[in-house]
């Protein structure tokens, strides 16, 4: 029997890979002789990096860089292809979980040291670049990405604006002749989970600014600013990305690097899995077993066992999922998943449910494959 394992993380308690781990320790103690295959996968914001590193073996780095305030933070990168192509999370460098709540400013947030990371890629000669979004404490636009590639936005008086998303509403005149030589000659691979545009009502500021402690003031101020943004970037490239689709990830990162490229935006787990060659690891799989932190209808709208299960049933593998909690409304999920688990024993606090969360994983997983093995011969 082969079974594959591919679950994303239980944010806040496991990684995907100790996910997997977990399941595969349950469902050992009655399939002892299973060919297992572990494929830890993410859908672009927490985990990606380590999803596409490993599935694809490639090496991972550690570089000093400054923070989304500033300060110095050692934030993780990687090469994948042969050295050809970086992975870059844009939480490691600009993470909302790198500020401590009370002191976190959406409106001086910058993406800066991601783009020191990909000026580090760059240097090393790479020919695509894989942006990873989300976890994000910015809502800059990306504009510090572009200026730690050399891009100069500049005041009324030909002075460098500050960094943050605020300070681009002082935008006006944009000097790319510093620009990194291959910054506009790489591939762009943005993944994300969100369709939002960047500015209105559905927009990066309005939509997730508030997670990042905007007030409505706040997101009112930065909604101008990358309006204001995308309309400078218009001059340039002759389009305006206010309404684009996606463009509204990690507080508008995307807009920075339309700035001097086209970058393709993608759903993460679709590149997850391409870049994993998934669908060739489905080969002669019995049982695909996937899952996340919580499943519900949301799960549908790209996450990451969705995309999982689109593909295993394409090729009539069976899916069963396995969920940290289960929510109210399930609606459709039936579609994709045979059977759908939660681990969570009994009514507990958060706190409990995250500190038994293996224990209760791979319980759940072992009972599994108890019930399995019954219909069998």
């Amino acid at each position: 029997m082969k079974i594959l394992i591919a679950p994303d993380s239980f944010k806040e308690s496991l990684s995907a890979e100790q996910v997997a781990k977990a399941i595969k320790k349950g469902f050992q103690q009655h399939f002892k002789t299973a060919d297992y295959q572990l494929v830890p996968i993410a859908d672009g914001g927490e985990g990606t990096l380590e999803a596409l590193i490993n599935n694809a073996q490639g090496e991972l780095k550690t570089s000093q860089v400054e923070g989304p305030l500033g300060d110095l933070v050692s934030a993780r990168w990687g090469l994948i292809d042969q050295g050809q192509s970086a992975v870059i999370e844009i939480a490691e460098a600009s993470g909302i979980a790198l500020i401590p709540a009370a002191k976190r400013d959406v409106l001086k947030a910058s993406s800066y040291g991601t783009g020191q990371l990909i000026k580090e890629a760059l240097d090393h000669g790479v020919k695509k670049i894989i942006l990873c979004l989300g976890g994000s404490a910015t809502n800059d636009a990306g504009a510090g990405i572009a200026q730690a590639l050399g891009a100069q936005l500049l005041d009324d008086k030909g002075q460098m604006i500050e960094k943050g998303g605020a300070a681009l509403i002082n935008l006006k005149q944009i000097d790319l002749s510093n620009l990194h030589p291959n910054a506009s000659n790489t591939e762009w691979l943005l993944a994300c989970d969100v369709d939002n545009p960047l500015c209105g009502k559905l927009g990066a500021s309005a939509v997730f600014g508030p997670q990042k402690g905007a007030t409505p003031t706040m997101v009112t101020k930065l909604d101008h600013a990358l309006q204001h943004f995308s309309e400078q970037v218009e001059h340039l490239t002759h389009i305006n990305h206010a309404q684009s689709p996606g463009f509204g990830a990690a507080g508008g990162t995307a807009l920075g690097i339309a700035l001097f490229a086209q970058p393709l935006l993608k759903p993460g787990i679709d590149i997850v899995l391409d870049t994993s060659h998934f669908e060739q690891k489905l080969a002669d799989v019995d049982l695909v077993i996937t899952g996340e932190g919580q499943m519900d209808y949301q799960t549908l709208h790209g996450k990451a066992p969705f995309g999982v299960a689109k593909v295993a049933k394409q090729k009539g593998i069976k899916v069963i999922a396995i969920a940290g909690s289960i929510g109210e409304d399930t609606q459709g999920l039936d579609q994709y998943f045979d059977a759908i688990f939660g681990t969570t024993r009994a009514p507990l606090s958060l706190e409990k449910v995250l500190e038994e969360a293996e224990t209760n994983l791979v319980r759940v997983a072992t009972n599994i494959a108890a019930t399995l093995k019954l219909s069998l011969p």
